[in-house]
């Protein structure tokens, strides 16, 4: 991503805003921001994601490939 299309980004994403994004509910990403698994920002009682705060979950949740043969 350029700067440019930075600077029209949003600092800080809503939950519903961060779950479009991520392809997730909102409700999922709730629960896990309450149960502090996932990184988060609070401002003062709202919920909100960083740009870092969603490649973080994303960089937590990949998965290395498995090889489909057996030795």
């Amino acid at each position: 991503m350029s700067p440019a299309d930075r600077r029209d980004e949003p600092l800080l994403f809503t939950p519903e805003e961060a779950a479009r994004l991520l392809g997730v509910k909102p409700s999922w990403l709730r629960r896990k921001a309450a149960a502090r698994v996932i990184p988060c920002t609070f401002i003062g009682k709202h919920l909100r994601f960083s740009r870092a705060d969603l490649e973080a979950i994303i960089a937590d949740g990949e998965q290395p490939a498995r090889s489909s043969r057996r030795p």
